[in-house]
């Protein structure tokens, strides 16, 4: 009866439901009057879509017999395979029972597995047994063959040779199972290679000896050709399997190495190493500590005596003989002067290497052996085109490997940073050094002192010593610890010449410390102005230096290889124990800047120098005025400005102020020195501010304290011409009026006659001397706009308005 209610209450649930869609429906299609002419086409396509579920439905019925059917017949074939595996696990189980004689499944599974490991492990034994005998035999058969028939020997050595290739490279994946098996094979390839190699070298060496090898005139002719020639092949052949695993790098450790000598070079180079160890080992007189020049140039005298015959005999079987291969991509291989390089490079590196030992306590030894083998290498690399076998990335040469490898580079670094300094404090300590330099640069530029030329010197001689070096972090190190280091040495000199100048101009250090009339007498002279010419010269001279080997291509390439590094590192040593900060405090500011493209390696020395030569400049102008002025006051004690004089007189034909005198000679003493010591260019920033600072005292303690007739104008018109005449010697024509333009102005104001003079060749338009002092000084104190157009009409430019009043009252005849 539950059941019975829950279904009615379902199908009441289910009619509402079905109500509403359908009233929803009704009222979506009927929604107005005109909707009810549409019903019968409305009734037509309910009963169409009718239709369509119905047959969707039967179709779905089909469907899913057909599947039910499917699934009944794949349920009754799995039951099928499921007895039919429990009935042959029945029958396995009672067979391994009876086989292993076991009363249970478990223990029969034990002990067959137990066989199998044992059957597996006789497998083993017994692939490891043919194995052996393979190798015996193949050994057994190259034996055989080599001393009869060579190039029947090669086969089995090769296949051999092979085997152990692919024992070797099975290993890893094998997790290294065999590895005495692989040592064994191993041994007899490398023993059967040794026993081939002695025999086919013996060989090869009879034919050399046929035509007298190493003799320089050794020319093949027929037979004897091709006899070498086999010889060749065959050695190439019995070490190609060895080339071939150097060159596909199967070897880590092998590609880390020198490229390998070809055997037929070894066996042709014995003869000169047995020459070369004659004359540079034992007690030979060619054998010198000294003199490792001696044995680097033999190498390249042999290099130069045998590269013509190699080329022509051994270049054509190189080529085809490694023709199509990749060892021909490696020059060691396929260039026959490359080969013969590295055949000699062996007894050279034995020779250098007993060397370093001997002369380790003896620094300039060491020193003049790295720069012999830079030299070497450099030969070798540019001269002889020799990239050691590693292409574009270069040979890396024998000094790398001694100061690199060898871990020598610390200690020759020492060696050449104390003879640096040692040179260094050579070239400063002598007192002619610090005198100004006039004939080793030229005319027209600043004079360094010899010691900054010497100093240049020397560090250019350091740049040649480091620059063949193949390793970037030791060019580095030279260039901070050695050249920039004596550069800051050099400059706390020159800052230190600097503060005693300071020290002895001060009155208050003369007071603590004292300072004896002799030094003071020559201070007041040229020898004040000499030391800081000195300084500013050196620092001049040093500075344009570093701006010039900052675009030197050495320097270029080092510092955007620098600039990279320093840009690909976040942090962490940078070069030896430096960080990036470390260099960038010596170098620039700039290093590892991400944005900043500018920028040298001698950027802070050079800034450094800068601030000193800026320095210095502003002191030799001081001391110029300082000294000038002093000499002048005298000059402003005087008054013979006022008289009256009746006749009219030139400024020309006047003779200059008694008290001027001392100021011309010293002025006249000062620019002489200067125009021999500086370029023009300081030459005129020196005058300019020592013209302005002349015509600021005179404007002040002579012009504007004083009354002028004009016999006193003109006397002051004179005094100044002395000044402008030496200003114009030293510098230009015109420049000492320039110079003091203002000043010339004021006297050129002050020069108005007082009557106009009329001259009827002259418009009176362009007439200065139409105007009188009367009229001038009227117009000038009317007002500014007239006192401008008078001034203009004068030719007056740089005096305002109000300092040409001031003038025209200093006129005698204006006093107020």
């Amino acid at each position: 009866m539950a059941t019975i209610g829950l279904r009615r209450e379902s199908s009441q649930v289910t009619d509402e439901g079905l109500d509403v869609r359908v009233e929803d429906y009704l009222n979506d299609k009927l929604q107005t009057h005109a909707d009810l002419e549409n019903l019968d086409s409305l009734l037509e396509t309910v009963k169409e879509q009718q239709r369509l579920l119905r047959t969707q439905l039967q179709d779905a019925e089909v469907v899913l017999a057909e599947a039910r059917e499917d699934s009944r017949t794949h349920s009754t074939r799995l039951q099928q395979k499921v007895d039919h595996f429990n009935k042959q696990q029945t029958t396995i189980d009672k067979r391994l029972l009876i086989v292993t004689q076991s009363e249970t499944s478990d223990d029969a599974v034990q002990k067959f597995d137990s066989s199998m490991g044992r059957l597996r492990r006789f497998n083993v034994a017994k692939s490891y047994v043919e194995l052996l005998d393979t190798v015996e035999r193949l050994s057994a058969e190259a034996r055989r063959h080599f001393r009869v028939s060579p190039q029947a020997a090669l086969q089995p050595y090769l296949q051999l040779q092979l085997l152990a290739s692919a024992l070797k490279k099975a290993q890893p994946a094998a997790e290294d199972a065999a590895p005495h098996l692989v040592d064994h094979v191993e041994k007899a390839v490398q023993t059967l290679w040794q026993q081939m190699k002695y025999a086919f070298a013996a060989d090869f060496e009879d034919t050399l000896a046929k035509f007298k090898w190493p003799d320089k005139d050794t020319r093949f002719t027929g037979q004897v050709l091709d006899q070498w020639t086999a010889g060749v092949e065959r050695l190439l052949e019995l070490q190609e399997p060895e080339l071939r695993d150097r060159e596909n790098g199967n070897d880590v450790a092998a590609r880390k190495e020198e490229p390998l000598v070809l055997l037929p070079l070894e066996v042709m180079v014995k003869p000169l190493e047995m020459r070369f160890k004659y004359h540079f080992e034992g007690d030979r007189a060619t054998n010198r500590l000294d003199k490792p020049e001696f044995f680097l140039s033999h190498v390249v005298g042999l290099l130069n005596s045998y590269d013509e015959f190699f080329a022509i005999y051994l270049q054509p079987v190189l080529g085809r003989y490694f023709r199509g291969s990749n060892l021909a991509l490696n020059t060691c291989y396929i260039d026959s002067t490359s080969a013969l390089i590295t055949a000699l490079l062996p007894m050279l590196r034995e020779k250098v290497f007993k060397l370093l030992p001997q002369i380790s306590k003896q620094p300039q030894l060491l020193s003049h052996l790295l720069h012999e083998l830079m030299n070497f290498d450099v030969c070798i690399r540019d001269e002889w085109g020799y990239d050691g076998g590693y292409g574009a990335d270069g040979w890396k040469g024998l000094t790398w490997e001694v100061l690199v490898l060898k871990d020598w580079f610390s200690r020759w670094l020492k060696v050449e940073k104390d003879f640096a300094l040692s040179r260094y404090e050579n070239i400063i300590r002598p007192a002619e050094s610090r005198e100004i330099d006039y004939d080793s640069v030229d005319s027209g530029t600043t004079k360094p002192t010899k010691a900054a030329i010497r100093v240049n010197d020397l560090l250019e001689t350091i740049t040649d010593r480091y620059r063949p070096l193949i390793s970037f972090s030791q060019k580095l190190r030279f260039l901070i610890d050695i050249q920039i280091a004596i550069f800051d040495k050099f400059h706390d000199r020159l800052n230190s010449a600097l503060e005693a100048y300071l020290t002895l101009t001060s009155s208050v250090a003369r007071a603590v410390q004292g300072v004896s009339k002799e030094e003071l007498a020559e201070l007041e002279g040229l020898g004040g102005l000499d030391r800081l010419c000195r300084v500013y010269g050196s620092a001049d001279y040093l500075e344009k230096k570093m701006r010039d080997w900052s675009d030197d291509v050495f320097f270029l390439e080092l510092w955007e290889e620098l600039q990279f590094r320093a840009r690909s590192r976040s942090g962490g040593k940078f070069a030896g124990d430096m960080s990036v900060e470390d260099v960038a405090e010596r170098t620039s500011s700039v290093v590892g800047s991400q944005d900043d493209d500018s920028g040298a390696l001698f950027d802070e020395t050079a800034r450094a120098y800068r601030r000193l030569r800026i320095r210095s400049e502003g002191l030799i102008q001081e001391s110029l005025v300082h000294n000038i002025e002093r000499s002048l006051r005298p000059y402003t004690r005087i008054n013979p400005w006022s008289s009256l004089n009746s006749e009219s007189v030139s400024a020309s034909s006047l003779a200059i102020t008694a008290e001027l005198d001392g100021s011309v000679q010293l002025l006249s003493l000062y620019m002489s020195f200067l125009s021999n010591v500086l370029a023009e260019a300081p030459l005129r920033r020196m005058c300019r501010h020592l013209m302005i600072a002349i015509q600021s005292f005179l404007w002040d303690k002579v012009l504007m304290r004083n009354k002028f007739s004009i016999s006193g104008i003109a006397q002051f018109t004179r005094d100044l011409y002395a000044f402008w005449e030496i200003f114009d010697k030293c510098i230009a024509p015109g420049q000492g009026e320039m110079g003091m333009k203002k000043l010339r102005e004021a006297v050129e104001l002050l020069s108005i006659p007082a009557a106009a003079v009329n001259n009827p060749n002259d418009d009176a338009e362009d007439s200065k001397e139409d105007l009188g002092i009367w009229e001038v000084e009227k117009r000038i104190f009317r007002d500014n706009e007239s006192a401008r157009e008078v001034l203009e009409e004068l030719g007056l430019e740089v005096l305002t308005e109000a300092e040409a009043r001031n003038v025209l009252e200093r006129r005698i005849e204006l006093s107020r």
